[in-house]
């Protein structure tokens, strides 16, 4: 099973008074902050491929409804 908190996730999540915030997964703190999802995601994706982690997209509700593998994948495809 796949870890969805932790330092080696970055996550894309709704902000409570508005906008949307990139953090990193077990953390309060927003690494950044947008006014819409798509830039969020953006940064998002940035952020996690240079530092090799797993970026989570988050839906306004919360669930997780995208994820993104850019670090140490545990089902890498077969090639």
């Amino acid at each position: 099973m796949a870890k969805t908190r932790g330092p080696d996730s970055h996550h894309v999540v709704p902000n409570p008074t508005g906008g949307w915030d990139v953090r990193r997964g077990g953390r309060s703190r927003s690494t950044s902050h947008h006014d819409t999802k798509q830039a969020a995601i953006d940064k998002g994706r940035r952020i996690s491929r240079n530092q090799g982690t797993e970026l989570r997209i988050h839906n306004k509700n919360g669930r997780i409804a995208q994820s993104d593998s850019h670090g140490n994948d545990p089902y890498p495809p077969k090639g």
